[in-house]
């Protein structure tokens, strides 16, 4: 009576299936990351380094940043190109080209009208006066939620448009799901 081997039969046939089916869904997965990574996908996953958007976003978070989402709006956290080195920042959007930015005693007032910032945490805010600056036209004004000490558009000034890697949509890891709504709370 002969035995079946591993390679022979149709139950060798179907491990080797699987054993390819396998390979080429690491090798698929493989080159979707190496894609997603490096910007040539509309999403691409960043995982954040600093505390500055401290509390919405923590250092060790993995985010979403979409690419070539539309126009940004006032409140929209985003992903730049880091004017004063290399690499990418994530900052929140709080004036537009156009727009008069100050913040008075820590009171961020764009356009002469004080912002309502819930997700910003009081203890994190430094106080100072600033401003007020006419962001040009096609640049962003950036600041940290975290601003006591945090390098934003009040060091290195408004960042133009051509410098926006992208919006952040949500947060992948530890808590998947979308970036609290900037207006929640007002």
């Amino acid at each position: 009576m002969p035995t079946a081997g591993a390679g022979s039969g149709s139950g060798g046939r179907h491990w080797r299936r699987l054993r390819d089916a396998a390979l080429w869904l690491a090798a698929g997965t493989s080159l979707l990351l190496v894609a997603a990574t490096s910007g040539l996908l509309p999403v691409q996953p960043m995982r954040v380094h600093s505390d500055s958007m401290t509390p919405t976003v923590a250092p060790g978070d993995l985010l979403l940043v979409r690419h070539g989402q539309g126009p940004v709006e006032r409140g929209d956290v985003v992903a730049v190109t880091d004017p004063l080195g290399e690499g990418m920042l994530v900052k929140r959007a709080v004036a537009l080209g156009g727009d008069e930015v100050a913040i008075e005693d820590g009171v961020l007032v764009v356009d002469g009208t004080a912002v309502c910032e819930p997700a910003i945490d009081p203890a994190r805010l430094d106080g100072v006066w600033f401003g007020p600056v006419t962001v040009p036209d096609g640049q962003l004004f950036l600041l940290s939620d975290s601003r006591d000490g945090s390098v934003d558009s009040r060091a290195f000034g408004p960042v133009p448009v051509s410098s926006l890697v992208g919006t952040v949509t949500g947060r992948l890891w530890p808590a998947p799901g979308p970036l609290p709504s900037p207006s929640t709370g007002c």
